[in-house]
């Protein structure tokens, strides 16, 4: 499992991830206000599942 998510995505899918569990908590939005759990947890790691099914890899090349 390689680092799939770059900087800027994780940052994104972290604020976005919070902001939906804190919609869902307040009561704003549903229960799918909780899929913010699953962004979270995807820019916690560096990896998504679904960016290798559609080939995509926002995460920089390494330099050696």
């Amino acid at each position: 499992m390689t680092r799939n998510v770059g900087g800027i995505d994780r940052i994104l899918r972290l604020v976005l991830g919070l902001a939906l569990i804190g919609l869902n908590l307040a009561g704003v939005i549903g229960a799918w206000g909780w899929l913010g759990l699953v962004l979270a947890g995807t820019a916690a790691i560096g990896f998504c599942p679904l960016y290798p099914l559609i080939g995509l890899n926002t995460c920089p090349a390494r330099k050696a």
